[in-house]
Order: structure tokens, then C-alpha cells, then sequence
């Protein structure tokens, strides 16, 4: 019996070796490899990203892209031909249009629009190049979310911190090269989904911070288990992987011990840079942080500490800002400017603190949600409340450092703000550009898996040259 067994499973490994190593008959291209590995492509202007993820989509119609004809038409049926066979997430009939209820003024000698609720991001107004000429093709905040992240709406593809550590690596071996914390109500409805490592080697997921405890889950050994102790078993480890790595050609087997070896590295560096205690009261004053009380604030500026000591790849997930107008705890009269003033402070003191460091020129910051939100109240149910539906036709974000260019506003919408009117920037053209800013050509950057080459922008995607410095 024992003997069978035996036979059964050697027969087993040898038969999906061949089929695993069928292109050392030359009919396929190793599954896994890159088709090209020199990277980067050229000099690179951002050697790192802070992706500033408002995740539940904040509205563009009340913080960035002013209107005054749709503050005129507050009230009044939605043109039939904006909505004829339009598909809502929450809207039904015929909605009326909704003007915003904010004040926007020019800031900076750039001229930036920008909202009353966003008093501090306007002092940097100067150094943002704001893009109200996003569109995607999703509407709910999952697939958005997934799409957003890893260029794709269906879950299982690489995210872009992913992509950057298999393509880039760490800028610092004693750090992970993607990390993602997450702040606000709830974590991001795509949960794990917006920070994985999809078939790309698990090594290259997301390392999420905790905001509570050790910054890093089971960073700390249990209690009887010292640090040679830690290290005699990671040694042990590592020689049980690399035998079932040779029995069995599992790639992963090589991965986990990488990820088991970076957690050791990990435990010496990641609790004295999560120490934000060691600032100065005027950085903890500028993020408006108060040490060992969890907030955005305290991500962002544990953000630029990690961006400091080496890290490629940073999102910071923010939930809370899907303003429905249901109730008075998602409408954008008491929920979106507490959103805002819950997170404007941070995202301005975070771009002014990474200039003051020496990072900001080769750090690329991005600030925005997954959609837009719609220039229609919603009233669902008949709900008293102002809210706005999910909308994948427009929605704003911002750039800073990193090689774009400063001052500068890019794209329009039309009067009421519901179609791109001029340049429009879809998700495929923001990574497309986001690499080519890393030294990346996104047309090259590729992955083998499942018999084919894959890419973050999938078969789209073109460099906004113009939003280049």
C-alpha cells in the first residue's frame, strides 16, 4: 500500500512538471515571466506613490468642479436626454437636479477652483494639477474600487502597489514595498480585493497596518520566543520550503519564505517608525495629531514617515464618504463637510510635510475616490435629505510631486457637470501615466499567467503628456 501511494503521488508530481514545464519545449513562454525585465524602462521622476484613496467616492459637484447654471436650475427636472437609458445604483424616475450648496473661490496664482469645505487644501493650490475629466466604467463602489486599483472590474488582477513591488522591489529590503492602511467608518467595500497580489507572487500583497497594537498583525513574537529563537525557526522554515519548492516547482513556496523573512527584518524597523510620539509637537500640530489616537491624520503622517525610510508604494483607504443623503449621517449638508474636515487638514499638511523632508519631487501623491457623484438629488424613498447616486461619468482628482505638473487644472465638464466635456482621463490613462512617471512603459510592463501576457492597463491606457512637468 505504502508503495502504491508512493508511486501515485511521484507519478503525480512528474506529470504536472511536464505540464508545468512545457515551454522548455519551446510552445510557451514560462508562465510567470516578464516580457521585459529591465526596469525601469528610463530615468524615472518619482521613485514612490501616496495613493489618497476617498473611498465611497466624495461629490466633484461640491468640493472641485463648480457650477453656477446647474445652482440656477437647483430644483428642476433633469433634462430627459442626460439620463435616456442611463443605469442608476439608487436613483429612480426622474431626478431633480441638485445645485451645491458651497461656495468656491480661485486660490493660489494657478487659479484653482476649490470648495469652501477644503480650506487647507486650497493654501496648496499652487502645487496641485487637479483633473476634473476622470471617468470610469463602473458604478458601484466594489467593481469601482477593484478598477480603480488594478485596472480591471473583476477581481483576481495584480493591483498597482503589487505590479510596482514584483516590477520595482523595495526601495529599502527591511520594508515592504506596498503598504495600505485604512481609516474612516468601514474598510473599502472591495475589502482585501483593492490590495492584492492577484497571480503575481504573494509576497508582493499589500502589508496592512493596523491603527491599534502592533502596527503589523503578530509582529511581535509570542511570549517564550526570543529573537534567536524566531530566527532558528525561520531557518527551518526556509529549508522545508525550498525541498517542496524542488519536489514541486510551487513558486509560492519561495514566496513565503520571503514574507516570513521580511516580517523578521520588520520587527527591528517598522515599531520605531510607527512610533509617531517621536515627532515634533509643530508635525504633530501641522497633521493635527495626537499620538496613540487612531485617525487619517495619523496615517497620513506615519505615511510620510514610511515614505522617508523606503517605501514604494503606499494607499491609504478612507471610508465615509458615499453620500446618499438617506440620513443626516450620509448627506453632503452634515456628513460631507464632516468628511472633509475630518481629512483636509492631513492631505494638505501631508504634501507640505513631504516637500519640508526633501521627498516631494520625486513622491507622487494622488487624492480621489473610485466615481463621481451625480448633479441630481437622490431622495430615495422620498428622503428629506441632499444626497447624490453613484456616477461614473466625471469625477475629479489631484496630483502632486513626482514630476507632475504643478498649478494646473486639466479637463471640464459641461454646465450641469454630468459628461466630460474637454480631455477626458479614464483609469487606464492614470496608471498609463503614473508609470510612465516611475519609468515605466506600461506597454512593456507585462506578466505571464494563464498562458497569456497581462498588463495593469489591460490594452488601453496613453501618458497624459500634459499633465507632465
Amino acid at each position: 500500500m505504502n508503495d502504491r501511494r508512493q508511486f501515485l503521488t511521484g507519478a503525480g508530481v512528474g506529470i504536472g512538471s511536464l505540464l508545468l514545464g512545457r515551454s522548455a519545449f519551446g510552445m510557451f513562454r514560462d508562465e510567470g515571466s516578464a516580457a521585459d525585465a529591465a526596469l525601469p524602462h528610463f530615468a524615472p521622476r518619482a521613485k514612490r506613490v501616496i495613493w489618497l484613496h476617498m473611498a465611497g467616492s466624495p461629490s466633484q459637484i461640491d468640493l472641485w468642479d463648480p457650477k453656477p447654471r446647474l445652482r440656477e436650475l437647483d430644483g428642476q427636472p433633469v433634462p430627459a436626454s442626460l439620463i435616456e437609458n442611463e443605469r442608476f445604483a439608487f436613483i429612480k424616475g426622474t431626478p431633480k437636479l441638485l445645485g451645491s450648496p458651497y461656495e468656491f473661490r480661485q486660490h493660489g496664482q494657478s487659479g484653482q477652483w476649490i470648495s469652501e469645505l477644503l480650506p487647507h487644501t486650497a493654501r496648496i493650490a499652487d502645487k496641485l494639477c487637479v483633473v476634473r475629466s476622470m471617468h470610469t466604467t463602473q458604478f458601484n463602489h466594489a467593481p469601482a474600487q477593484v478598477f480603480l486599483t488594478s485596472g480591471h472590474s473583476l477581481i483576481g488582477r495584480p493591483t498597482m502597489g503589487a505590479w510596482l513591488s514584483h516590477g520595482l522591489g523595495p526601495l529599502d529590503p527591511d520594508l515592504p514595498a506596498f503598504v495600505v492602511m485604512t481609516s474612516g467608518k468601514f474598510a473599502p467595500s472591495a475589502g482585501s480585493a483593492a490590495w492584492t497580489n492577484g497571480f503575481l507572487p504573494s509576497e508582493h500583497q499589500g502589508v496592512r497596518l493596523m491603527q491599534a497594537g502592533d502596527p503589523v498583525l503578530f509582529l511581535s513574537n509570542p511570549e517564550g520566543v526570543d529573537r534567536a529563537a524566531r530566527r532558528r525557526q525561520l531557518d527551518a522554515i526556509a529549508r522545508l520550503n525550498r525541498l517542496a519548492s524542488e519536489q514541486h516547482g510551487d513558486p509560492e513556496a519561495a514566496a513565503r519564505t520571503a514574507q516570513y523573512e521580511l516580517a523578521y527584518r520588520m520587527q527591528a524597523r517598522v515599531p520605531a517608525i510607527a512610533d509617531l510620539a517621536t515627532e515634533s509637537q509643530a508635525t504633530l500640530d501641522l497633521y493635527g495629531v495626537t499620538p496613540g489616537e487612531p485617525s487619517f491624520a495619523a496615517n497620513c503622517l506615519l505615511s510620510a514617515r514610511l515614505a522617508e525610510a523606503g517605501v514604494r508604494f503606499q494607499q491609504l483607504f478612507d471610508w465615509g464618504w458615499d453620500s446618499h443623503g438617506t440620513n443626516k449621517g450620509d448627506d453632503i449638508v452634515h456628513s460631507l463637510p464632516e468628511q472633509c474636515r475630518r481629512t483636509d487638514r492631513a492631505c494638505a499638511a501631508l504634501v507640505t510635510d513631504l516637500e519640508r523632508r526633501g521627498l516631494l519631487e520625486d513622491t507622487l501623491v494622488v487624492w480621489g475616490g473610485e466615481f463621481g457623484r451625480t448633479p441630481m438629488n437622490e431622495e430615495r424613498g422620498g428622503s428629506k435629505f441632499l444626497g447624490r447616486d453613484h456616477h461614473p461619468h466625471a469625477f475629479t482628482i489631484w496630483m502632486a510631486g513626482g514630476g507632475i505638473r504643478p498649478g494646473t487644472s486639466f479637463g471640464s465638464t459641461d454646465e450641469l457637470g454630468y459628461f466630460i466635456e474637454d480631455d477626458p482621463m479614464d483609469v487606464h490613462d492614470l496608471h498609463a501615466t503614473l508609470l510612465h512617471l516611475l519609468g515605466i512603459d506600461h506597454e512593456r510592463f507585462t506578466y505571464r499567467s494563464q498562458g497569456r501576457d497581462f498588463r495593469l492597463t489591460d490594452v488601453a491606457g496613453r501618458v497624459m503628456g500634459e499633465l507632465l512637468a
